[in-house]
This record gives structure tokens, C-alpha cells and sequence, in this order.
């Protein structure tokens, strides 16, 4: 399991968290260790870093978070990957405790 971030899934004090530190978390709360990818620049700039470049190729655009599943499916949007993480807690085969 792979997580495509911006520079790191470290507190910001951005209304709401921010988006790559929230995936994270959902992600380690649900029983995941995802292997974290950073991927540097900036969504809106074109893909000149290998991480975005890497982002782009698997979802169509550069913005991050981008959640690559075990079974090689990749999520996009931070509030899509906490919905995962909550549907697929680690180990188990139902929907994690909210």
C-alpha cells in the first residue's frame, strides 16, 4: 500500500486538518502502515516532479493524496481514502468502527 503526499503527513493549522495528514491517518487508525510517498510541487503546476508524475499517471491530474490499495487500485481525494480506510480496516472484512 502506497500514499502519494504533498511533503509529509505532519499537523498544519488549515481548517479541517490537512489533506494528506488526514489519509494518513485514517489509514494508520484503520491498521494500515502505508508506505508514504512524497511528491513534492504543487497540484495545480505541471506533473515535473516523479512523484507527481507518478500521481498523474495513475489518476489523470497531480493532486495528492492518491491512495494505491494492495490490489493496485488508486484512490484520489483525501475524503475518499478515509472512506476506505474506514470500509477496509486492516486484517478485517467489514466496515471499521466509526
Amino acid at each position: 500500500m502506497e500514499l502519494y503526499v504533498c511533503y509529509g503527513t505532519f499537523p498544519t493549522p488549515r481548517p479541517g486538518g490537512h489533506p494528506c495528514k488526514n489519509a494518513y491517518d485514517a489509514l494508520r487508525a484503520a491498521g494500515h502502515d502505508p508506505k508514504v510517498i512524497r511528491t513534492y510541487g504543487l497540484g495545480p503546476l505541471p506533473a515535473v516532479t516523479p512523484g507527481r508524475r507518478k500521481v498523474k499517471e495513475l489518476t489523470g491530474q497531480t493532486w495528492v493524496p492518491v491512495l494505491v490499495t494492495d490490489d493496485g487500485e488508486a484512490i484520489h481525494e483525501s475524503k475518499s481514502i478515509v472512506a476506505w480506510a474506514k470500509a477496509h480496516p486492516a486484517g478485517g472484512t467489514g466496515t471499521a468502527a466509526a
